[in-house]
C-alpha cells in the first residue's frame, strides 16, 4: 500500500513537472505542435473517413479534385489499384509511412526540448529542429529493432499456438474450433500475450528518450531503458495507462464516427464532420505533447533515482559556483551566486 501511494506522489509528481516545463516555454512548445503534432493528429482523426473515401468504389470529391487537370493519373488513381484491396494497402502502407515520420520527428524535437527545459537552459526552435539530423535516424534505426523484438514475440506465441492445436489433435483425434481445449488455451495465450507486451511497453518506455539524450541507438537503448525505469515501474505503468486511455478514446471516436457511411458521404461538407475533427486534432495533439513531455521528466526521475542525476547537476551549475583562493595555505572559499 506503501508502495502504491508513493507511485501515486510520483505519477503526479512527473505530470506536474512536465506541465511546468511546457508552460514554461509555451511559444516554444505549441511551434513544435504545430509542425509535428498537428499533422499526425489531423491524420488520425480524419484517417477512417480517408480510407473509406479512397477506397469507395463510388466516385467522391476527393478522388475528382485528384483527377482534375492531370495529365498522368497518381498512383492512388492508376487503373492497377482501382480494386478496393489494392487501394487499401497502397493507402495504408502511405498513412504508416506518414505516421512513423511525423511521430519520430515530434519525439526528436519534443523529447530535447523538454530535457533543456528540465535543467533551466534556455530552449530555441531553431535549436530543436537542428537536433533531428542527430537523432532521426537513430530513431528510426531503434524503431525497427523494437519491431524485430516484437515480430519474435508474437512468432514464439505463434509457435506455441501450433503446439497447443496439435495437442488438441492428440488429446481428442481431431481439431475443432468449438473444442473447449481450443477456448482455453485461446485465453491463456491472449492473457500471456497481452501481459508480456504490457511488460515489454513499460521497460521500453525510456526508450526513445534514449536514444534522443544518450546517443544510443538499436538494440542497447531497450537494455538501458529496462535497467533505468526499475524501481519506478508502476509510474511508467501509469503513465501509459493514462495517456493511452484517453488516446485510444479519441481515435475510437474518429473510427465510429469515420466509419459512418452517412457521415462519409455528407461529412465534407457538413459542420459536425468540421467540428469532430477540430476537437479530436487539438485534444490529441495536447495529449500526445504531455505524454512525450512526460516520459522525458520520467527519465530525469529515474536518473535521480539511481543516483545519475546528481554529478550532472553538479556540472551544470558548475559555473555558478566561483572559487576565490584568498589564501593559498587554507582552503578556498566557495561563493554561489543565485539569481
Amino acid at each position: 500500500m506503501e508502495n502504491s501511494s508513493q507511485s501515486l506522489v510520483d505519477f503526479w509528481g512527473v505530470i506536474t513537472e512536465s506541465k511546468r516545463i511546457i508552460n514554461a516555454h509555451s511559444r516554444h512548445f505549441l511551434a513544435l505542435s504545430v509542425l509535428f503534432l498537428l499533422p499526425l493528429s489531423f491524420s488520425l482523426s480524419v484517417f477512417p473517413t480517408l480510407l473509406h473515401t479512397f477506397t469507395s468504389p463510388q466516385p467522391n470529391r476527393i478522388v475528382s479534385l485528384l483527377r482534375h487537370n492531370s495529365a498522368a493519373p497518381p498512383i492512388l488513381l492508376h487503373p492497377t489499384f482501382h480494386q478496393p484491396h489494392h487501394k487499401t494497402l497502397v493507402f495504408s502502407l502511405l498513412f504508416s509511412a506518414f505516421i512513423l515520420l511525423f511521430s519520430l520527428l515530434a519525439f526528436g524535437s519534443i523529447t530535447f526540448s523538454v530535457f533543456h527545459g528540465f535543467y533551466g537552459r534556455p530552449v530555441k526552435l531553431i535549436s530543436a529542429i537542428a537536433s533531428l539530423l542527430r537523432s532521426f535516424f537513430p530513431l528510426l534505426v531503434t524503431f525497427i529493432a523494437a519491431q524485430i523484438v516484437i515480430f519474435l514475440i508474437f512468432a514464439l506465441f505463434g509457435v506455441l499456438g501450433y503446439l497447443g492445436v496439435r495437442g488438441i489433435e492428440v488429446i481428442e483425434g481431431e481439431f475443432s474450433y468449438n473444442s473447449p481445449y481450443f477456448y482455453g488455451i485461446s485465453l491463456i495465450g491472449a492473457v500471456l500475450l497481452g501481459l508480456v507486451l504490457v511488460y515489454v511497453g513499460v521497460n521500453w518506455i525510456l526508450v526513445n528518450v534514449i536514444v534522443v539524450v544518450e546517443s544510443k541507438w538499436g538494440f542497447q537503448p531497450m537494455a538501458r531503458s529496462k535497467d533505468l525505469v526499475r524501481g519506478m515501474r508502476w509510474v511508467a505503468l501509469s503513465l501509459i495507462v493514462f495517456f493511452g486511455f484517453f488516446e485510444l478514446v479519441l481515435l475510437w471516436i474518429s473510427l465510429a464516427s469515420g466509419g459512418d457511411s452517412i457521415a462519409v458521404e455528407d461529412g465534407w461538407n457538413t459542420w459536425a464532420f468540421a467540428v469532430r475533427i477540430v476537437a479530436t486534432t487539438a485534444v490529441l495533439m495536447v495529449l500526445l505533447l504531455h505524454g512525450i513531455a512526460a516520459t522525458t521528466v520520467l527519465y530525469m526521475y529515474c536518473k535521480a533515482l539511481h543516483g545519475e542525476l546528481a554529478g550532472e547537476i553538479a556540472h551544470e551549475f558548475a559555473a555558478d559556483y566561483v572559487s576565490l583562493p584568498f589564501d593559498d595555505q587554507k582552503v578556498p572559499h566557495i561563493v554561489c551566486y543565485v539569481h
